[in-house]
């Protein structure tokens, strides 16, 4: 038979360490609040913007729309609900009665003509020049920014100076322009009673101040295009205006977008430039309204009525509301418009690429 085995001695194990269960408790709630900083830190960051915008965006937006359905007076104060009156047909109180004045007004179907004339004539103008400026300052010139800070100038310089300086070059009398169309034997512009020829001087007005910032803008862009993609251009036997069209604007498209959609937004609510290019003579807008604009309509309507004493604040807030809604329609047009044309795959590529597909 043989012998049992016997177990070795085993050493006595030590009792297990208490639980410190605040200690655990300090731990689990230093979890959930790192947790909650990493979620919570990055609208926290952005809130600022936020309540910025709350509290000087869209609250005055909405408080404007509350306005545009009241006779507001901007000297009295409210006069309740609006009432459009004769030119409507319509005795009755009505929160579209403003709207319906403002719509029955011949001279804001002048002034939203002129503001898209400006419009056409500044903005279209513009993203072209910038483009091309841009190109021109991406080159390897000597004293890039010497250069540089020369097209930005313009945009420093303040509203009023630009509208001095401009109202020596386009004044009827005297003028720099008709001063040299004098020498050769032309008959002076009048810059401030023709309506095409005034909506040329203010749109470049606009343009003398504006290029140059978005010069800057679509030069940043074309800075940002990697190198290679240029160098491989040139291998395939690209040449610079191939390059430019082929590579650089496809290249910029998303900031042709947002430079397109700011100067649309910045063109049809133009403003100081028609205001000084009247220079105090002819009524604010022209004597005959020949560049008279939606917010000098609108101004006119709020602070500086035809009839003496009775500026309705109502009837500015509801042009403002109308412009409002006219610059949300074109600036979705242009984003939309803008990432067809830019779009680099086109009609006939889809199809080819749903014939590849099958």
């Amino acid at each position: 038979m043989s012998a049992t085995p016997v177990a070795p001695n085993k050493p006595p194990q030590s009792p297990p360490p208490a639980r410190d269960d605040a200690y655990e408790r300090k731990l689990r709630a230093r979890g959930r609040r790192g947790r909650f900083d990493v979620k919570a830190s990055p609208y926290l960051y952005i809130s600022p913007f936020f309540l910025l915008f709350l509290l000087v965006g869209l609250f005055p937006l909405l408080y404007t729309g509350w306005i545009a359905t009241r006779n507001w007076n901007t000297l009295t104060g409210d006069g309740g609900v609006a009432v459009c009156g004769l030119i409507c047909n319509s005795t009755e109180p009505s929160i579209w009665a403003n709207f319906q004045w403002v719509m029955h007004q011949h001279v804001f179907w002048i002034a939203l003509r002129n503001t898209f004339s400006i419009f056409a004539l500044s903005t279209i103008p513009q993203i072209i020049m910038a483009l091309i400026l841009a190109a021109i300052l991406d080159a390897n010139l000597k004293a890039k920014t010497f250069w540089r800070m020369g097209v930005l100038l313009p945009y420093v310089i303040a509203p009023s100076a630009a509208a001095i300086i401009f109202s020596q070059i386009f004044s009827d009398q005297g003028g720099l322009i008709n001063t040299v169309i004098g020498w050769i034997g032309l008959d002076p512009i009048r810059w401030h009673a023709n309506t095409l020829a005034s909506h040329i001087a203010i749109a470049t007005i606009v343009n003398f101040r504006w290029t140059g910032y978005n010069t800057l803008i679509l030069l940043a862009a074309m800075q940002a295009i990697p190198r290679d993609v240029f160098e491989a251009a040139v291998v395939d036997g690209a040449g610079r205006f191939r390059q430019f069209f082929s590579v650089t604007i496809p290249m910029l498209r998303p900031t042709l977008i947002f430079v397109i959609i700011t100067s649309t937004i910045g063109g049809l609510q133009i403003f100081d430039e028609p205001q000084l290019f009247t220079q105090g003579t002819s009524g604010y807008g022209g004597h005959s309204n020949q560049f008279l604009t939606v917010s000098l309509f609108l101004w006119n309507q709020g602070f500086n009525s035809v009839t003496p004493g009775t500026p309705n604040l109502g009837r500015a807030a509801a042009a403002a509301w109308i412009l409002f809604v006219i610059v949300v329609i074109f600036a979705v047009l242009n984003y939309v418009l803008t990432q067809r044309i830019a779009s680099d795959a086109g009609p006939k590529q889809r199809k080819k690429k749903k014939a590849v597909a099958r």
